[in-house]
């Protein structure tokens, strides 16, 4: 039963509308991020605005797909760590279920760290590193 909600949620969050779907381009976006730091939503749109249809030339929606996972927090000391990870994965054949074997060069992780800080500033820096990492990806795949 755990399966079937999480299969569930996990196509909800894919079917979930992104600025580059709006251009009328096909993407394929999947978020692993811890929900204290940045929602899936939230994530969709990042990658939306930092991926270009030009990239999905190359590695069609149909074939592939950008994984995103974001975890971190403020510790007991007020220190907020944030690492942001961005990953391009093959989908299977059959399903299109990502395929968790990662492209060669297509994997970004940002990290980052800020003392003294609290929740909303953690939130700040999570969608920072994400837009870091994802635009890692992109400037590996468009050399410009």
């Amino acid at each position: 039963m755990k399966s079937a909600v999480l299969l569930s949620t996990l196509v909800l969050a894919v079917s979930a509308a992104t600025p580059a779907m709006a251009a009328g381009v096909k993407t394929h976006f999947l978020d692993h991020s811890n929900d204290a730091l940045i929602d899936d939503k939230t994530a969709f749109a990042i990658m939306g605005e930092a991926v270009p249809a030009k990239v999905w030339k190359i590695y069609p929606a149909s074939k592939y797909a950008f994984l995103s996972q974001v975890e971190g927090g403020v510790n007991a000391a007020g220190t907020c760590v944030v690492a942001a990870r961005v990953m391009v994965l093959p989908l299977t054949a059959t399903l299109r279920a990502p395929l968790f074997r990662p492209l060669p060069k297509l994997t970004a992780t940002a990290y980052d760290a800020a003392p003294n800080s609290n929740a909303e500033a953690c939130k700040a820096m999570a969608k920072d590193k994400l837009k870091t990492a994802t635009q890692a990806i992109v400037s590996n795949i468009i050399k410009t």
